[in-house]
């Protein structure tokens, strides 16, 4: 039996209940430096669409986050380098946008989070089961993307 790849093991922890966000980060962050304590706790906030408010899906937050970590600036005048990680983000974006069908995960999830309603669906059994193939889908591109300089 082989390794799962990245992506699974991304989903595999969406599935034992840590948010969107977490899942990713935790997946890759350690390979910058980071702890899994860090890495849970950065992207914490990010469930949910952002502190449940159903922005923007919490994967793609996760994707941005390892991005930053890879490619982002450490000078305040390095217009090249920040260019180059807008320019990954926006594609991240794009390609998850065009493989999930949105950016946000109210259109995601089919219920907004941040509305009483949504909360309340939210309680269902199931009701974010479809997010561990949101997670698998957004590692899958960012690991296309890492790839390439």
């Amino acid at each position: 039996m082989s390794n799962p790849s990245k992506a699974q093991q991304a989903a595999d922890l969406h599935k034992q209940g840590f948010n969107c966000c977490q899942s990713i980060v935790l997946i890759y962050g350690p390979q910058f430096g980071l702890t899994a304590e860090q890495c849970a706790k950065v992207a914490a906030g990010f469930g949910g669409g952002i502190g449940r408010m159903g922005k923007i899906c919490g994967a793609l937050s996760g994707v941005i986050l390892v991005l930053g970590m890879k490619f982002g600036a450490t000078d305040a005048k390095d217009k090249t380098t920040k260019m180059k990680t807008y320019q990954k983000v926006a594609l991240a974006a794009e390609r998850f946008k065009l493989r999930c069908g949105s950016l946000e995960c109210c259109d995601l999830l089919g219920f907004d989070l941040s509305k009483p309603e949504g909360a309340l669906r939210a309680q269902e059994p199931g009701a974010f089961d479809k997010c561990a193939d949101f997670v698998n889908d957004a590692a899958e591109i960012l690991e296309e993307l890492l790839s390439q300089e």
